[in-house]
């Protein structure tokens, strides 16, 4: 398998940190993946996660990504990006940081677009400090969006991509991402909601070995109660399911959004009876999956022709430099995006 890379996310925050404590408590599930980043901002985050009576996490420098195959457990292998800025001070937004940060994405997903790499796991970024940096982009997905269309030779609207968040219990698929509210109504559209449909069908088709079955939440309490609390479901999103449904999709919907996400849940003591909910817009997608385990949450890409993962939730910077961060939620995507790329 080729290697996953994992970007350090940005240096203020914990992502350096948490890459280090996954690489050091989780070896084999870090089996055949480096960092990408800066060597001082490692080493300054290996030497944040130390415990007392046990040597600091070794921190080797690549020279070949051939040596990541070789390379013993429990050591971070670093990929050094030339002209970052270097170890920034913890919990402060700066350009400089998220102009690092933005540099080891950009570099990590045209390496795996060369097809150089298996996936990508972004540990998280600022979106604050991105903007400060003249990034264009307010987050992950588009930057990957848009590198993606600029490697294929398409127009932006050419290379459509939703955010998945996903844990053992819960997936669930966003029409709009990082928007204001206003905006992510009006963009509850027949075409926005069929095209995640397909999507969300196109890629859990691949990771299931068989149809997803969908669920389909509402925008308007109740699902628009027959249009008396709206009518996006009736003029938009019922057409959609309509559209899918006649193309062969298992959708079903709309449902009312405040009880769809329990009937999918795949609790312990019963299974969900969908396997995603297709949401309209962030907040009401994402908060479900989180009250479940933000520790367990993976944030997925769908649409590229890359497989994309990383942790489910910020950069955390009141605790950063601290040694305190969990992990866990890095090593689930590790996890996860090593299945989606067919690995072990």
């Amino acid at each position: 398998m080729l290697p996953v890379a994992i970007t350090q996310g940005d240096p203020a925050g914990i992502g350096p940190e948490i890459v280090a404590k996954a690489f050091r408590d989780a070896p084999g599930a870090l089996q055949g993946c480096f960092a990408v980043g800066d060597l001082a901002t490692l080493r300054r985050a290996a030497a944040c996660i130390v415990r007392a009576g046990e040597p600091p996490l070794p921190v080797a420098l690549l020279q070949s990504l051939d040596e990541v195959a070789v390379l013993p457990p429990r050591c971070l292998p670093v990929w050094q990006l030339d002209h970052l800025h270097g170890p920034a001070v913890f919990g402060q937004v700066s350009a400089a940081a998220g102009r690092d940060a933005a540099a080891c994405v950009d570099w990590a997903a045209r390496a795996a677009l060369r097809g150089e790499l298996a996936a990508l796991v972004t540990a998280p970024l600022h979106k604050e400090a991105l903007s400060l940096a003249g990034m264009p982009y307010p987050g992950h997905t588009e930057l990957l969006q848009a590198l993606a269309a600029e490697h294929a030779g398409v127009p932006l609207g050419e290379m459509p991509v939703r955010m998945m968040l996903a844990n053992e219990e819960l997936r669930t698929v966003l029409v709009s991402i990082h928007v204001a509210l206003r905006e992510a109504i009006a963009a509850v559209t027949q075409a926005g909601v069929l095209q995640t449909l397909q999507i969300t069908h196109a890629a859990l088709s691949a990771s299931l070995g068989r149809a997803p079955r969908i669920a389909v939440a509402g925008l308007n309490p109740h699902a628009g109660e027959g249009g008396l609390f709206g009518r996006e479901e009736l003029e938009q999103i019922a057409p959609a399911i309509g559209q899918a449904r006649a193309l062969g999709l298992d959708v079903q919907g709309p449902f009312a959004p405040d009880t769809v996400f329990m009937r999918a849940r795949n609790a312990p003591d019963h299974a969900g009876e969908f396997d995603v909910v297709v949401a309209m817009y962030h907040d009401q997608g994402l908060i479900p999956v989180k009250y479940l385990g933000v520790e367990q949450g993976v944030n997925v890409t769908l649409g590229l022709p890359l497989v994309r993962t990383s942790p489910d939730h910020g950069t955390a910077f009141d605790i950063a430099g601290q040694g305190s961060a969990n992990a866990a939620s890095l090593v689930q995507a590790v996890r996860m995006a090593k299945a989606l790329a067919g690995g072990p």
